[in-house]
């Protein structure tokens, strides 16, 4: 039973409808159609219904799909019998055929190239190029064969008119290594049909190629394709001209080959054109032109053809007689012709694709054995207004295949009922044994009586062979003509008979049966076509060698040639394990929505579907082994989920089947139960649907919490591991911190040098403090050996630098700081010194903290020089020049902060609480170019530091101060040629003049 696809596209297997009438089988064939699910199963029979539309169902995912499942495990489709032969061939060493059949239209063709696509493309990848090569030569033949072998009609652009049957040689090893083609009746008239080569060759060639040829590009010009030039074509004959001619190539037709194929197309279509007069009693050719093509074309002499056209050579005894035509006669010579080397044509093309694919070098013993797939391709069932002896043919072919077909169906029944020990019942069905004798009984059958009518000497009619047939089948229950039923006037007298096949009541015109079963190709036309200087069209023509007056077996007819194909087709399937492919067509306007009731039912019947439906559900319409159906099943019963316990898997199976009541419509054999009625089957199927449902959910359910505990054991087990590798981490950061920094008391710098090991992010922050920490360490293992003056200094360096940073550019750091300049200058320090002791014993001071020469501003906005003296309580303007006499002090409390500018200049603004700033530019400073800025800012910043008073330090410029209680500006300039700083009075306050270099 197919799987996977729901009730909503009908049943996927006929075999399972409630009822089998053709009222459900119709409604569930078009319910399916309608779907888009063209295909349908009867039991193992694929029923496929042509889509008349692209469908993507051939692709590779669809292919891997079907590749070594069941048949029953996907949804129908061509791959699953592909893939059920090819299994059979492989597993079981077993010979396959794969029948389709269907009438014209139905897709039988396309089906072919599909399961040959398939069976190329699951075939062993490791010998790629040879299966490549075998696969595309085999392919290819498709294209040719369709080419030459199809025609357009006004039912279907690609109508096959002869039956093909492929054989595919596999290996021991399931590789395709070879092939054989086959072909059956190619009818006659397609020679002066519409074949597709040479509407192809018309309207696909390149104007070379067909002047060349002497063709024109309008197939109206010719007589014998004019019908057929009329149709339009969905086909693109220039495309397709290309895809034959490259598929010839790759076939390994040669070039001179491929030419005299062009050339014998290009002959039938101007001898269609040939026509004939009579001048007198003497019968002539109308266009004498077209001989001299056909001379070139066929590489003979123009005599000879205009000869063999106009004469036939007869052998009497010793003597030989040119008997002259009558216009009638050359017509039908000239049609019996071009027909004739149509057929030879084919015949040549399908021998020359088998020399060429044909299985080579290969040995059974060496290579083990050689199995085959067969793929028949064959016409269907055919009824039309006016049925022939071709339709005749192809009938008796179908009720051929229809009888294999039953008898196969009930044979594999009937094992399989005897192997699993099931009791056998006898089933009624149309046993069309009785047709197929009607046609082929030795001496009685329609081929006989045809044939003796061939035989009989003197002038042979339809008539005659009608008459024949009256006389011999007369009491034959599915036989009757106009004689026969007088009452009947759908047969017309003479003309018409009947036969009831088992897919309906055909009417047959005996018009043309004669003609059409005797090969009546004059023998002057061989001889022609033997002595042509082409050797290709030579060899087609090998009984042309024979002498006028040489006697040979009269040639079999083509009902005798077809007969003994078909029992040879037959014997060949009967030896193969079959598989069935049944061809529908939905409408005759090739529409993909369109579903022809009448016409689809025509088909049903002709194909004998419903006899087929019946055959395989006589008994039981389900079989299953019962491991698989327990896989399946399983879950329904308590006794057999998830495992049983029982004995066997048969009883397990009983087990269940008695828990769900259904004991009753259930037959168990040795290996496979039995269910008699798809009801019981529907019924397993929804309760299976139900608790699968619930497994599902449950499943579901254990899987999530199983999820969830890996899910939380990997994230347990990543924190474990990141932790341990953090630890790691920041042991490796400490010991290596540890390692660098375990000497740093013995080096000289203190470990200034060393550089720091690259800490884990974890630990930026611990370095920073560790950082900070051992900067501190480091500073105050330097400090610790200082003095309490050097101390001094360095604190007021600190201070100086956390002020000055970035805002001057010379601090003064690098050189000792004395602070008290002036003491220590040989021409002043007698005289500051005498000031300075009387001062400290007068204000009672502790240290001096600076001093030292200085340009400034007075009251009335003059510059003079003076001396300034910094102690830790008051700051003194002294006079150089009088013996450094005090002029001023100002109380150090009273500084609330000092201005500076970011030069390189000694301007010094000390800011005081009253508004009487002091405006001062150090100077007399050894050497010259000395900067005190910043040792001044340093020492008040760490003094007042010490006496925990804040001093605020700007760096500015201009400098705002105020002088007087008047706020005024103070700007720095540097002029050239001046060797001395001085202020001078300006608007808004005072410059300095410094320097310019």
């Amino acid at each position: 039973m197919a799987e996977h696809e729901s009730l909503e596209y009908g049943k996927a297997d006929f075999v399972l409808l409630d009822n089998v009438s053709m009222e459900e089988f119709m409604g569930n064939l078009k319910l399916r159609f309608e779907k888009g699910r063209i295909y349908s199963y009867i039991g193992e029979v694929v029923v496929s219904v042509n889509p008349y539309r692209a469908m993507n169902i051939y692709g590779r995912d669809t292919i891997e799909q079907y590749k070594g499942r069941e048949l029953y495990e996907r949804p129908p489709h061509l791959f699953a019998i592909a893939d059920a032969a090819y299994k059979a061939m492989k597993r079981r060493n077993k010979d396959t055929c794969i029948v389709i059949s269907g009438e014209s239209g139905a897709g039988k063709t396309e089906a072919s190239k599909y399961i040959m696509q398939y069976i190329a493309a699951i075939t062993n990848p490791n010998q790629r190029a040879e299966v490549e090569r075998v696969k595309n030569m085999l392919l290819k033949s498709n294209c040719v064969l369709e080419a030459f072998g199809n025609a357009k009609t006004n039912r279907n652009d690609n109508s096959s008119r002869f039956g093909k049957y492929m054989d595919i040689n596999f290996d021991f090893k399931g590789d395709p290594i070879g092939g054989h083609i086959s072909n059956y009746l190619l009818e006659k008239v397609n020679g002066t049909s519409a074949n597709n080569d040479s509407h192809t060759l018309l309207r696909g060639a390149p104007d070379s190629l067909l002047r060349s040829l002497h063709i024109q590009k309008d197939p109206t010009a010719y007589n014998y394709i004019k019908v057929g030039g009329q149709i339009k074509s969905s086909i693109n004959d220039g495309a397709d001209f290309k895809a034959v001619a490259d598929a010839m190539k790759v076939i390994g037709f040669t070039g001179d080959e491929v030419q005299t194929v062009y050339k014998i197309l290009a002959t039938i279509l101007h001898l269609g054109n040939l026509t004939f007069g009579v001048d007198g009693d003497v019968t002539l050719i109308e266009n004498p032109k077209l001989v001299s093509i056909l001379r070139e074309l066929l590489s003979t002499k123009e005599e000879n053809v205009e000869k063999a056209m106009l004469y036939r050579t007869v052998a009497t005894g010793r003597d030989v007689i040119e008997k002259q035509h009558t216009i009638q006669e050359a017509s039908y010579g000239r049609d019996a012709l071009a027909k004739a080397m149509y057929e030879r044509l084919f015949c040549w093309i399908v021998g020359r694709i088998n020399d060429i694919i044909e299985v080579r070098n290969y040995d059974a013993r060496v290579h083990g054995k050689n199995t085959v797939i067969g793929v028949l391709d064959i016409y269907g069932f055919e009824i039309f207004q006016n049925n022939s002896f071709e339709q005749f043919c192809i009938n008796y072919c179908n009720e051929k295949l229809q009888q294999l077909f039953i008898q196969l169906v009930l044979k594999q029944e009937q094992e399989e009922y005897q192997r699993e020990g099931i009791p056998w019942k006898h089933i009624d069905y149309f046993n069309n044994q009785i047709i197929v004798d009607l046609v082929e009984q030795q001496h009685k059958g329609i081929f006989s009586v045809l044939d003796e009518a061939c035989m009989n000497v003197g002038k042979v009619t339809d008539e005659v062979f009608l008459q024949g047939l009256n006389g011999k089948l007369a009491k034959h229950a599915h036989y009757t003509s106009r004689k026969l039923s007088p009452t009947d006037k759908s047969l017309e007298f003479d003309r018409d008979f009947r036969i009831r096949h088992y897919a309906g009541d055909v009417v047959y015109s005996v018009v043309g049966f004669i003609d059409k079963n005797k090969d009546t190709l004059f023998q002057d036309f061989k001889r022609l076509l033997y002595n042509s200087a082409n050797p290709v069209l030579k060899a087609m023509w090998p009984e042309g060698k024979l002498s006028i007056t040489e006697v040979t077996k009269r040639p079999l007819t083509a009902a005798t040639l077809f007969k003994n194909s078909m029992i040879s087709l037959v014997e060949n399937l009967a030896s193969k394990e079959p598989y069935y492919v049944r061809c529908i067509k939905p409408n005759d306007v090739k529409s993909p929505l369109l579903f022809e009731q009448e016409r689809c039912r025509h088909q049903v019947e002709y194909l004998g579907l419903l006899e087929n439906v019946r055959v395989r559900r006589a008994g039981f319409a389900y079989r299953q082994t019962y491991p698989r159906f327990l896989q399946r099943y399983k879950m329904i019963s308590e006794f057999t989920w998830p495992n049983h316990d029982l004995p066997s898997d048969k009883d397990a199976v009983k087990r269940l089947m008695q828990g769900c009541g259904f004991d009753h419509d259930v037959a168990y054999g040795k290996t496979k139960v039995f269910i008699r009625t798809p009801r019981t089957l529907f019924s397993l199927e929804e309760q299976r649907a139900e608790m699968v449902q619930r497994i599902v959910l449950f499943l579901q359910k254990v899987w999530r919490g199983t999820i969830a505990r890996m899910r939380y054991r990997r994230m347990r087990a990543a924190l474990v591991i990141l932790r341990a590798y953090r630890r790691y981490k920041v042991k490796s950061y400490i010991r290596e911190v540890n390692r660098r920094f375990k000497n740093v008391r013995a080096m000289k710098d203190y470990g200034r040098h060393v550089k720091w090991p690259t800490p884990p992010k974890v630990l930026r922050k611990f370095e920073e403090a560790l950082r900070s920490i051992y900067n501190r360490w480091w500073a105050w293992t330097l400090i610790k050996g200082l003095s309490p003056e050097e101390a001094l200094q360095v604190r007021a360096k600190v201070a100086s630098l956390e002020a000055l940073k970035g805002q001057r550019a010379d601090l003064g750091l690098q050189r000792a700081w004395e602070g008290n300049y002036l003491v220590n200058s040989p021409d002043t320090a007698s005289s500051f010194t005498l000031v300075s002791s009387e001062l400290q014993r007068k204000d009672k001071f502790m240290r001096v903290l600076f001093s030292c020469n200085v340009r400034k501003i007075n009251r009335f906005h003059k510059a003079e020089d003076r001396a300034v003296l910094i102690t830790d309580r008051h700051l003194y303007k002294m006079d150089p020049l009088k013996q450094y006499k005090p002029m001023k002090s100002i109380p150090l409390y009273n500084v609330t902060g000092v201005s500076v500018s970011p030069g390189k200049d000694q301007l010094v603004v000390f800011h005081t609480k009253d508004s009487r700033d002091l405006v001062v530019c150090l100077q007399g400073m050894v050497p010259a170019n000395e900067s005190r800025i910043g040792e001044l800012v340093g020492t008040l910043l760490s003094h007042f530091k010490s006496e925990k008073r804040k001093l605020q330090v700007n760096i500015a410029s201009p400098i705002q101060c105020s002088m007087n209680g008047r706020k005024c500006t103070v700007i720095v300039e540097p002029k050239i040629n001046l060797t001395q700083p001085d202020f001078t009075k300006s608007r808004s306050g005072y410059i300095l003049a410094v320097p310019g270099n």
